[in-house]
Protein backbone atom coordinates (compact mmCIF):
# COMPACT_ATOMS: atom_id res chain seq x y z
CA UNK A 1 0.00 0.00 0.00
CA UNK A 2 0.84 3.15 -0.65
CA UNK A 3 0.20 6.58 1.71
CA UNK A 4 -3.45 6.73 -0.68
CA UNK A 5 -6.31 6.10 -0.87
CA UNK A 6 -5.72 3.67 -3.65
CA UNK A 7 -2.77 2.44 -5.26
CA UNK A 8 -4.55 2.40 -8.90
CA UNK A 9 -7.93 4.21 -9.53
CA UNK A 10 -8.88 2.94 -12.96
CA UNK A 11 -11.59 6.00 -14.82
CA UNK A 12 -14.30 3.13 -17.01
CA UNK A 13 -15.84 -0.26 -16.11
CA UNK A 14 -16.35 -1.05 -19.50
CA UNK A 15 -14.63 -4.64 -20.60
CA UNK A 16 -11.30 -2.48 -20.73
CA UNK A 17 -11.91 -1.52 -17.22
CA UNK A 18 -13.25 -4.30 -15.51
CA UNK A 19 -10.61 -6.66 -17.25
CA UNK A 20 -7.59 -4.58 -16.28
CA UNK A 21 -8.95 -4.41 -12.54
CA UNK A 22 -9.39 -7.94 -12.62
CA UNK A 23 -5.86 -8.61 -13.42
CA UNK A 24 -4.18 -5.72 -11.00
CA UNK A 25 -6.38 -6.43 -7.99
CA UNK A 26 -4.19 -9.38 -6.63
CA UNK A 27 -1.73 -7.18 -6.57
CA UNK A 28 -2.70 -3.77 -5.39
CA UNK A 29 -5.60 -2.04 -3.93
CA UNK A 30 -7.73 -0.84 -7.16
CA UNK A 31 -10.92 1.29 -7.11
CA UNK A 32 -13.10 1.33 -10.75
CA UNK A 33 -14.70 4.44 -11.62
CA UNK A 34 -17.71 4.32 -13.33
CA UNK A 35 -19.57 7.82 -14.96
CA UNK A 36 -23.27 5.29 -15.70
CA UNK A 37 -25.34 4.12 -13.32
CA UNK A 38 -24.09 0.18 -14.34
CA UNK A 39 -20.99 -0.82 -16.16
CA UNK A 40 -20.85 -1.41 -19.57
CA UNK A 41 -23.39 0.90 -20.99
CA UNK A 42 -21.65 2.08 -24.10
CA UNK A 43 -19.57 -0.29 -26.50
CA UNK A 44 -18.94 -3.34 -24.20
CA UNK A 45 -22.80 -3.61 -24.02
CA UNK A 46 -23.24 -2.93 -27.98
CA UNK A 47 -20.84 -5.28 -29.51
CA UNK A 48 -21.40 -7.83 -32.10
CA UNK A 49 -20.27 -10.29 -30.19
CA UNK A 50 -17.77 -12.04 -32.31
CA UNK A 51 -13.74 -13.60 -31.63
CA UNK A 52 -12.16 -13.14 -35.58
CA UNK A 53 -8.46 -13.38 -35.54
CA UNK A 54 -7.84 -11.15 -38.68
CA UNK A 55 -10.34 -8.50 -37.99
CA UNK A 56 -7.99 -5.22 -36.42
CA UNK A 57 -5.26 -6.32 -39.00
CA UNK A 58 -2.33 -8.41 -38.69
CA UNK A 59 -0.94 -5.84 -35.51
CA UNK A 60 -3.95 -6.86 -33.78
CA UNK A 61 -4.24 -10.20 -34.45
CA UNK A 62 -1.28 -11.42 -32.29
CA UNK A 63 -3.74 -9.96 -28.87
CA UNK A 64 -6.66 -11.89 -30.36
CA UNK A 65 -4.99 -14.93 -30.55
CA UNK A 66 -3.16 -14.88 -27.72
CA UNK A 67 -6.88 -14.12 -25.96
CA UNK A 68 -8.57 -17.14 -27.35
CA UNK A 69 -7.03 -19.91 -24.93
CA UNK A 70 -8.38 -17.79 -21.99
CA UNK A 71 -12.44 -17.18 -23.68
CA UNK A 72 -11.88 -20.80 -24.73
CA UNK A 73 -11.33 -22.57 -21.85
CA UNK A 74 -13.91 -20.26 -19.79
CA UNK A 75 -16.13 -21.11 -22.25
CA UNK A 76 -17.24 -18.06 -23.25
CA UNK A 77 -16.62 -18.67 -27.41
CA UNK A 78 -18.96 -21.14 -29.68
CA UNK A 79 -17.84 -22.10 -32.99
CA UNK A 80 -19.08 -20.07 -35.93
CA UNK A 81 -17.03 -19.69 -38.65
CA UNK A 82 -16.23 -15.99 -40.85
CA UNK A 83 -16.85 -15.88 -44.59
CA UNK A 84 -15.35 -12.36 -46.46
CA UNK A 85 -16.97 -12.82 -49.72
CA UNK A 86 -15.73 -11.05 -52.98
CA UNK A 87 -16.66 -9.78 -56.34
CA UNK A 88 -14.80 -10.39 -59.54
CA UNK A 89 -13.67 -6.85 -58.78
CA UNK A 90 -12.57 -8.04 -55.14
CA UNK A 91 -10.38 -10.81 -56.29
CA UNK A 92 -7.46 -8.67 -55.40
CA UNK A 93 -8.70 -7.55 -52.09
CA UNK A 94 -8.98 -11.20 -51.51
CA UNK A 95 -5.18 -11.83 -52.19
CA UNK A 96 -4.36 -9.12 -50.21
CA UNK A 97 -6.41 -10.74 -47.46
CA UNK A 98 -4.74 -14.01 -47.36
CA UNK A 99 -1.15 -12.37 -48.05
CA UNK A 100 -1.56 -10.40 -45.24
CA UNK A 101 -1.75 -13.55 -42.74
CA UNK A 102 0.72 -15.57 -44.54
CA UNK A 103 2.59 -17.07 -41.76
CA UNK A 104 0.17 -15.53 -38.58
CA UNK A 105 -1.02 -18.71 -38.06
CA UNK A 106 -4.41 -17.59 -38.98
CA UNK A 107 -6.17 -20.67 -40.61
CA UNK A 108 -7.63 -19.20 -44.39
CA UNK A 109 -9.27 -21.33 -47.03
CA UNK A 110 -9.99 -19.58 -50.15
CA UNK A 111 -13.71 -20.81 -51.46
CA UNK A 112 -15.24 -20.92 -54.85
CA UNK A 113 -18.89 -20.26 -55.82
CA UNK A 114 -20.27 -23.71 -54.82
CA UNK A 115 -18.64 -24.09 -51.50
CA UNK A 116 -20.01 -20.59 -50.80
CA UNK A 117 -23.63 -21.47 -51.88
CA UNK A 118 -23.54 -24.36 -49.66
CA UNK A 119 -22.89 -22.55 -46.43
CA UNK A 120 -24.99 -19.26 -47.66
CA UNK A 121 -28.36 -19.98 -49.60
CA UNK A 122 -29.53 -17.59 -51.46
CA UNK A 123 -26.06 -15.83 -52.50
CA UNK A 124 -26.57 -13.52 -55.36
CA UNK A 125 -24.55 -14.49 -57.98
CA UNK A 126 -21.98 -11.63 -58.88
CA UNK A 127 -20.18 -13.09 -55.13
CA UNK A 128 -18.08 -15.30 -57.02
CA UNK A 129 -15.16 -16.00 -54.19
CA UNK A 130 -14.27 -15.81 -50.49
CA UNK A 131 -11.46 -16.53 -47.72
CA UNK A 132 -12.73 -18.35 -44.90
CA UNK A 133 -11.76 -18.05 -41.01
CA UNK A 134 -12.74 -21.75 -39.83
CA UNK A 135 -11.61 -20.68 -36.21
CA UNK A 136 -14.01 -17.21 -35.95
CA UNK A 137 -16.28 -18.01 -33.38
CA UNK A 138 -19.06 -15.81 -30.92
CA UNK A 139 -18.28 -14.54 -28.25
CA UNK A 140 -21.05 -13.85 -25.20
CA UNK A 141 -19.58 -10.59 -24.26
CA UNK A 142 -22.05 -10.03 -21.50
CA UNK A 143 -20.86 -13.77 -19.59
CA UNK A 144 -17.17 -12.30 -20.08
CA UNK A 145 -17.78 -9.18 -18.68
CA UNK A 146 -19.23 -10.18 -15.75
CA UNK A 147 -16.75 -12.42 -15.20
CA UNK A 148 -14.25 -10.07 -14.78
CA UNK A 149 -16.44 -7.99 -12.77
CA UNK A 150 -16.81 -10.50 -10.17
CA UNK A 151 -13.28 -11.51 -10.46
CA UNK A 152 -12.06 -8.26 -9.81
CA UNK A 153 -14.69 -7.76 -6.62
CA UNK A 154 -13.51 -10.95 -5.66
CA UNK A 155 -9.86 -10.02 -5.13
CA UNK A 156 -10.44 -6.71 -3.38
CA UNK A 157 -11.80 -4.28 -6.09
CA UNK A 158 -14.26 -1.66 -5.40
CA UNK A 159 -16.36 -0.38 -8.64
CA UNK A 160 -18.30 3.06 -7.78
CA UNK A 161 -20.89 3.50 -10.92
CA UNK A 162 -22.49 7.45 -11.33
CA UNK A 163 -18.79 8.22 -10.28
CA UNK A 164 -17.59 10.27 -13.15
CA UNK A 165 -13.96 11.82 -12.76
CA UNK A 166 -14.31 15.93 -12.91
CA UNK A 167 -10.75 16.96 -12.35
CA UNK A 168 -7.47 15.08 -11.52
CA UNK A 169 -4.33 16.94 -10.05
CA UNK A 170 -0.95 15.52 -9.56
CA UNK A 171 0.40 15.55 -6.32
CA UNK A 172 3.36 14.47 -4.88
CA UNK A 173 3.90 10.54 -5.50
CA UNK A 174 0.41 10.61 -6.91
CA UNK A 175 -2.92 11.88 -7.78
CA UNK A 176 -5.66 14.26 -5.62
CA UNK A 177 -9.03 13.42 -7.57
CA UNK A 178 -12.18 14.94 -7.79
CA UNK A 179 -15.90 13.65 -8.84
CA UNK A 180 -18.51 14.92 -10.58
CA UNK A 181 -20.43 14.59 -7.07
CA UNK A 182 -17.26 17.12 -5.36
CA UNK A 183 -16.18 14.37 -3.79
CA UNK A 184 -12.16 13.48 -3.62
CA UNK A 185 -9.71 10.75 -3.27
CA UNK A 186 -6.20 9.95 -4.14
CA UNK A 187 -4.70 7.55 -5.85
CA UNK A 188 -0.71 6.75 -6.66
CA UNK A 189 -1.51 5.75 -10.28
CA UNK A 190 -4.13 6.73 -12.61
CA UNK A 191 -5.70 4.25 -15.48
CA UNK A 192 -7.42 5.57 -18.53
CA UNK A 193 -9.70 3.12 -19.35
CA UNK A 194 -12.72 5.39 -20.66
CA UNK A 195 -13.55 4.19 -24.59
CA UNK A 196 -14.59 7.42 -26.37
CA UNK A 197 -13.70 9.39 -23.18
CA UNK A 198 -10.41 8.50 -23.20
CA UNK A 199 -8.62 11.77 -24.70
CA UNK A 200 -11.26 13.92 -21.86
CA UNK A 201 -9.48 12.24 -18.89
CA UNK A 202 -6.21 13.36 -20.25
CA UNK A 203 -7.39 16.48 -20.94
CA UNK A 204 -8.65 16.38 -16.93
CA UNK A 205 -5.18 15.45 -15.88
CA UNK A 206 -3.66 18.20 -17.42
CA UNK A 207 -2.26 15.67 -20.23
CA UNK A 208 -1.92 16.29 -24.14
CA UNK A 209 -4.63 13.54 -25.56
CA UNK A 210 -3.85 11.39 -27.95
CA UNK A 211 -5.94 11.67 -30.94
CA UNK A 212 -8.19 8.85 -29.86
CA UNK A 213 -11.55 9.32 -31.87
CA UNK A 214 -15.03 7.64 -31.50
CA UNK A 215 -16.62 6.30 -34.55
CA UNK A 216 -20.34 5.34 -34.22
CA UNK A 217 -20.99 1.90 -35.49
CA UNK A 218 -24.52 0.74 -36.37
CA UNK A 219 -25.93 -2.28 -35.79
CA UNK A 220 -30.03 -4.09 -36.73
CA UNK A 221 -31.65 -6.91 -35.35
CA UNK A 222 -33.86 -8.29 -38.17
CA UNK A 223 -36.69 -10.84 -38.75
CA UNK A 224 -35.61 -12.22 -42.37
CA UNK A 225 -37.02 -15.33 -44.87
CA UNK A 226 -35.79 -17.93 -45.16
CA UNK A 227 -34.65 -17.59 -41.20
CA UNK A 228 -30.89 -17.22 -41.21
CA UNK A 229 -29.47 -21.08 -39.99
CA UNK A 230 -27.53 -21.20 -36.84
CA UNK A 231 -24.78 -22.69 -38.73
CA UNK A 232 -24.52 -19.98 -41.02
CA UNK A 233 -20.73 -17.96 -40.30
CA UNK A 234 -20.50 -14.40 -39.98
CA UNK A 235 -20.48 -12.97 -43.59
CA UNK A 236 -18.20 -10.19 -44.23
CA UNK A 237 -17.67 -7.59 -47.31
CA UNK A 238 -14.12 -8.02 -48.03
CA UNK A 239 -14.80 -4.43 -49.49
CA UNK A 240 -15.97 -3.40 -45.52
CA UNK A 241 -19.59 -2.41 -46.61
CA UNK A 242 -21.71 -4.96 -44.32
CA UNK A 243 -21.47 -7.63 -42.06
CA UNK A 244 -24.49 -10.32 -41.06
CA UNK A 245 -24.40 -13.14 -38.34
CA UNK A 246 -27.74 -15.31 -37.02
CA UNK A 247 -28.52 -14.56 -33.78
CA UNK A 248 -31.52 -16.47 -31.63
CA UNK A 249 -33.21 -16.99 -35.22
CA UNK A 250 -33.09 -13.41 -35.78
CA UNK A 251 -30.13 -11.57 -38.32
CA UNK A 252 -27.58 -8.89 -36.86
CA UNK A 253 -26.47 -6.74 -39.42
CA UNK A 254 -24.09 -3.61 -39.69
CA UNK A 255 -23.45 -1.07 -42.80
CA UNK A 256 -19.58 -1.62 -41.10
CA UNK A 257 -19.95 2.21 -40.54
CA UNK A 258 -17.72 4.54 -39.21
CA UNK A 259 -18.62 7.75 -38.86
CA UNK A 260 -16.54 10.04 -36.58
CA UNK A 261 -18.56 11.11 -33.66
CA UNK A 262 -17.95 13.06 -30.08
CA UNK A 263 -18.07 11.14 -26.80
CA UNK A 264 -21.94 10.61 -26.48
CA UNK A 265 -24.93 7.93 -25.88
CA UNK A 266 -24.89 7.05 -29.44
CA UNK A 267 -27.81 6.57 -31.29
CA UNK A 268 -28.34 5.14 -35.15
CA UNK A 269 -29.43 7.12 -37.70
CA UNK A 270 -32.06 6.59 -40.21
CA UNK A 271 -29.67 6.88 -43.49
CA UNK A 272 -26.86 4.13 -41.87
CA UNK A 273 -30.38 1.57 -41.38
CA UNK A 274 -31.68 2.21 -44.90
CA UNK A 275 -27.55 1.73 -46.43
CA UNK A 276 -27.25 -1.72 -43.80
CA UNK A 277 -30.51 -3.15 -45.75
CA UNK A 278 -30.13 -1.87 -49.01
CA UNK A 279 -26.28 -3.60 -48.59
CA UNK A 280 -27.85 -6.74 -47.13
CA UNK A 281 -30.38 -6.85 -50.25
CA UNK A 282 -27.38 -6.40 -52.55
CA UNK A 283 -25.27 -9.80 -51.04
CA UNK A 284 -28.68 -12.15 -50.53
CA UNK A 285 -32.16 -12.74 -51.93
CA UNK A 286 -33.94 -13.25 -48.50
CA UNK A 287 -36.56 -11.18 -47.93
CA UNK A 288 -36.33 -8.68 -44.70
CA UNK A 289 -39.58 -8.92 -42.88
CA UNK A 290 -38.96 -6.30 -39.96
CA UNK A 291 -36.54 -4.28 -38.44
CA UNK A 292 -37.14 -5.47 -34.83
CA UNK A 293 -34.60 -3.82 -33.29
CA UNK A 294 -31.57 -0.96 -33.94
CA UNK A 295 -28.48 0.36 -31.75
CA UNK A 296 -25.44 2.14 -32.24
CA UNK A 297 -22.00 2.03 -30.66
CA UNK A 298 -18.85 3.81 -30.12
CA UNK A 299 -15.41 2.42 -31.56
CA UNK A 300 -12.43 4.50 -30.36
CA UNK A 301 -9.12 4.33 -32.55
CA UNK A 302 -5.65 5.88 -32.43
CA UNK A 303 -4.54 7.20 -35.37
CA UNK A 304 -2.85 4.66 -36.38
CA UNK A 305 -5.83 2.25 -35.46
CA UNK A 306 -3.71 0.61 -32.77
CA UNK A 307 -4.54 0.46 -28.97
CA UNK A 308 -2.64 1.95 -26.49
CA UNK A 309 -1.33 0.57 -23.48
CA UNK A 310 1.51 2.33 -21.26
CA UNK A 311 2.92 4.86 -19.32
CA UNK A 312 2.46 8.45 -20.44
CA UNK A 313 5.84 9.81 -21.70
CA UNK A 314 5.62 12.42 -19.73
CA UNK A 315 3.60 11.98 -16.91
CA UNK A 316 4.96 8.33 -15.12
CA UNK A 317 1.77 8.07 -12.90
CA UNK A 318 -1.23 8.07 -15.97
CA UNK A 319 -1.27 5.06 -17.34
CA UNK A 320 -3.48 4.60 -21.05
CA UNK A 321 -5.45 1.48 -21.71
CA UNK A 322 -7.31 2.94 -24.25
CA UNK A 323 -8.10 3.00 -28.63
CA UNK A 324 -9.07 -0.80 -28.93
CA UNK A 325 -11.56 0.16 -31.45
CA UNK A 326 -13.71 -2.79 -32.54
CA UNK A 327 -11.39 -5.59 -31.20
CA UNK A 328 -11.47 -4.77 -27.45
CA UNK A 329 -13.56 -7.30 -26.61
CA UNK A 330 -11.89 -10.02 -28.53
CA UNK A 331 -8.33 -8.99 -27.35
CA UNK A 332 -9.37 -8.26 -23.66
CA UNK A 333 -7.83 -11.45 -21.66
CA UNK A 334 -4.41 -10.64 -22.97
CA UNK A 335 -4.53 -6.66 -23.65
CA UNK A 336 -5.68 -6.90 -19.49
CA UNK A 337 -2.69 -9.46 -18.82
CA UNK A 338 -0.38 -7.74 -21.01
CA UNK A 339 -1.39 -4.29 -19.52
CA UNK A 340 -1.02 -5.23 -15.89
CA UNK A 341 2.20 -6.60 -16.30
CA UNK A 342 3.50 -3.00 -18.16
CA UNK A 343 1.84 -1.43 -14.95
CA UNK A 344 3.15 -3.66 -12.31
CA UNK A 345 6.47 -4.28 -14.24
CA UNK A 346 5.80 -7.99 -13.81
CA UNK A 347 7.64 -10.51 -16.35
CA UNK A 348 5.46 -11.81 -19.37
CA UNK A 349 3.96 -14.97 -19.02
CA UNK A 350 2.60 -17.42 -21.50
CA UNK A 351 -0.16 -15.58 -22.78
CA UNK A 352 1.69 -12.43 -22.98
CA UNK A 353 5.30 -13.81 -24.41
CA UNK A 354 5.44 -13.01 -27.83
CA UNK A 355 3.13 -9.81 -27.92
CA UNK A 356 5.56 -6.45 -28.53
CA UNK A 357 5.28 -3.53 -26.33
CA UNK A 358 6.64 -1.24 -28.82
CA UNK A 359 3.40 -1.38 -31.30
CA UNK A 360 1.39 -0.16 -28.25
CA UNK A 361 3.30 2.06 -26.59
CA UNK A 362 1.99 5.81 -26.22
CA UNK A 363 5.65 6.78 -26.91
CA UNK A 364 5.42 5.85 -30.40
CA UNK A 365 3.27 9.28 -31.02
CA UNK A 366 5.26 12.31 -31.08
CA UNK A 367 5.82 14.45 -28.15
CA UNK A 368 6.98 17.93 -28.98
Amino acid sequence: MTDFSWDIVIAGAGMAGASLAAELAPHASVLVLEAEETPGYHATGRSAAFWVESYGGPQVQPLTTASGPWLETHGFLRDRGGLNIGRADQLDALDRFEAEFAGSGVRLERWDRAMMEARVPGLRREWIEAVYEPDSKDIDVGAVHAHYLAQARGAGAQIRCRSALAAAERVHGGWQLTLADGSGLRAGVLVDAAGAWADEVARKAGLRPLGIQPLRRTMLQLRVVPAPADELPVVLDIGGSFYFKPENGRLWLSPHDETPSQPCDAAPEELDLALAIERFEGAVDWRVEQLEHKWAGLRSFAPDRLPIYGYDPREPGFFWFAGQGGFGIQTAPAAARFASQLLLDLPADAMTGALDAALYDPARFSWP
